[in-house]
């Protein structure tokens, strides 16, 4: 009997597979110049290739979200993304590492909301000169806090090896088994959590 069958039964399988999961890819940065849209795109032509679920772009600087506590909250681009974050069963964050640590622009994002994380799972994609490690450790702390499961396979991307001149990302080919194992724990354990909301 399957782990999952085992945790959650038969009857909560089918009802979790009976409609496919939506994914967000997340960018974390803002930057003019930014790589992450070409990183996540990579991802996203991995990811629906396997048709395992939903898969979309949701790019942090659409929403045009202030400064946290700058503002009363009216804007219409925070109600926007909480709807949209709300819409999700699980994310996969591309995430690069300034100052051994995930952009401000994206922890103000992750602030933003609370509830519309709860009970999620997501994967992290991270870059830098380091593989952007030491970002991703930030970036798990941060999950854990808001019931976010974060999965074990981190794809590791480093600007030496996968990106030309810092700025052309030219991923290696070894990188693909690790992206798909990422994806296959996102997809399970976004599955099993739908169960709890």
């Amino acid at each position: 009997m399957s782990f999952f069958k085992k945790i959650f039964g038969t009857a909560a399988k089918e009802e979790v597979t009976m409609s496919k999961l939506n994914i967000g890819i997340i960018l974390g940065s803002t930057r003019q110049g930014r790589v992450s849209p070409q990183v996540g795109q990579w991802i996203k032509e991995i990811a629906e290739k396997r048709g395992d679920a939903n898969y979309e772009i949701v790019d942090i600087s659409d929403y045009q979200l202030p400064f946290l506590g700058t503002t009363d909250g009216s804007e219409p681009g925070i109600a926007a993304w909480n709807q949209k974050l709300g819409e999700l069963d699980g994310f996969v964050f591309i995430v690069q590492e300034y100052n051994h640590s995930i952009t401000g622009a994206l922890k103000n994002a992750i602030d933003f909301a609370r509830e519309a994380w709860n009970n999620k799972a997501a994967g992290i994609v991270s870059y830098g000169s380091t593989g952007g490690a030491r970002a991703a450790e930030h970036l798990r702390g941060i999950l854990g806090e808001l019931l976010v499961a974060d999965v074990r396979v981190h794809p590791t991307l480093s600007l030496f090896t996968d990106f030309e001149n810092g700025s052309v990302f030219k991923p290696q080919a070894l990188h693909l088994d690790n992206v798909n194992a990422m994806l296959d724990q996102v997809v399970a354990w976004s599955g099993a959590l739908k169960t709890l909301r």
